[in-house]
């Protein structure tokens, strides 16, 4: 049986309310953008960073948020029509002359972003500003129907996703960030596996349940076999074991993928260790964790966070455990929410990102289709994601070498 009403509250909201809703979404999304960009600011010297594959100019990260949102919703000529609009059509005039040149993600490279003559960071919030002015007065003339209100949706979500990307440059900077809205908390001891027999599963969202995903649709029928899944992510306590008895330097744990990696691997924190861990001054069980600019116990009642998917995998290799598949996360999220326990870390599962039956893009077409390579899903949220993000039905993807992201997993039986 699926469960809806189990999705949080402000996801609902920001898929399904109206124009109202919508509107003091977008005005809190932006405050958030800004207060963390203010901190970036404060604590990089001029807001350089080093040219590296998982980091973005901090400036070009905020002029970008603010074209995205100007080029989908006061630019698009059919944003009435939602996801049915041709996104070719001829756009109005950005109110910068050279944003399209400085900013569409789909065309400018992302190691060219360094070199940019971009505006500074007080014209780029006055963009903003003036963006996120005409943004909201369109939206009060919008209408209340799905179509009317889809881009309006994309652009708060879509600003939602960069600022969790903002939130995890910092920690990799070193970067304090204190409001407490974006900290891990502490998991309590693993209560029973969840057991569940086979059965029929409606994997995806349905078109006519207001803002989706391209790759959500079309929600279809799987069969799902029978299994026990944990009820909650496995926290450092279960998995620092792995690395203390030696076994995450064996290499039988491992694919050859995932050697490959390890063997590769660079990071500010011991290379024979998970990212932003090393082992404390004293005895072998202590170890510290990289956060908010410093070396700092970690608490290893948290959820074991900032993995790559081969970690996940060597770990249940270990544990004679295995990832679940998406259509079994799901399951378990939606009919079991009084014992499912997400959100505290992205889940990498078992399933590759691949189109749903009936798959067609929408207007945003390099949101999906281009990253369908076989890259494993994440699913559920983290301690950093906006909680209108938290949706149980929401694909998350990234190449299974990441560790920046704040992911981490659970398992199921073998």
């Amino acid at each position: 049986m699926q469960h809806e009403t189990s999705i949080a509250p402000a996801a609902v909201a920001a898929r399904r309310g109206g124009p109202g809703v919508l509107a003091q979404a977008l005005q809190d999304s932006r405050r958030d953008t800004l207060a963390t960009f203010a901190a970036c600011e404060h604590a990089l010297p001029g807001l350089q960073v080093p040219l590296r594959a998982d980091l973005n100019p901090p400036v070009w990260e905020l002029g970008h948020i603010g074209w995205f949102q100007e080029y989908w919703v006061a630019r698009n000529p059919l944003r009435q029509a939602g996801a049915r609009a041709d996104p070719l059509a001829p756009r109005g005039a950005p109110l910068r002359a050279d944003a399209d040149r400085l900013y569409n993600s789909s065309e400018v490279p992302h190691d060219t972003r360094w070199s940019l003559p971009l505006p500074d960071a007080a014209r780029t919030r006055d963009d903003l500003a003036r963006q996120l002015e005409g943004t909201l007065s369109l939206l009060n003339s919008a209408g209340s129907d799905d179509d009317a209100l889809y881009f309006f949706r994309l652009v708060l979500l879509h600003e939602d996703m960069h600022h969790e990307a903002a939130l995890y440059m910092a920690r990799a900077l070193g970067i304090p960030i204190d409001d407490p809205r974006w900290q891990p908390s502490p998991l309590p001891e693993p209560p029973p596996a969840l057991a569940f027999e086979a059965t029929r599963w409606r994997l995806g969202s349905m078109a006519d349940e207001g803002f989706a995903f391209d790759n959500e649709l079309s929600a279809h029928e799987v069969d799902v076999g029978p299994t026990s899944i944990d009820a909650q992510a496995v926290r450092w306590e279960e998995y620092l074991p792995f690395v203390e008895s030696g076994a995450w330097a064996q290499a039988h744990w491992w694919s050859d993928a995932g050697l490959a990696w390890r063997a590769g691997r660079g990071s500010s924190s011991d290379p024979s260790s998970p990212r932003y861990l090393r082992r404390g001054a004293g005895s072998r069980a202590d170890w510290e964790c990289w956060r908010n600019g410093h070396w700092q116990p970690l608490r290893r009642d948290e959820a074991a966070c900032h993995l790559s998917w081969y970690e996940a995998q060597a770990w249940c290799r270990w544990a004679g455990r295995r990832l679940p598949t998406e259509a079994e996360w799901e399951r378990a999220a939606l009919s079991r929410s009084d014992a499912f326990r997400w959100g505290d870390v992205w889940e990498w599962t078992a399933s590759p990102f691949a189109p749903y039956p009936g798959f067609e893009a929408h207007p945003y077409r390099d949101y999906s289709a281009p990253w369908f390579d076989g890259r494993p899903v994440l699913r559920g949220a983290s301690f950093l994601t906006q909680p209108r993000m938290r949706h149980a039905r929401y694909r998350n993807f990234f190449p299974a070498h990441r560790s920046d992201v704040p992911a981490g997993f659970r398992s199921c039986g073998v």
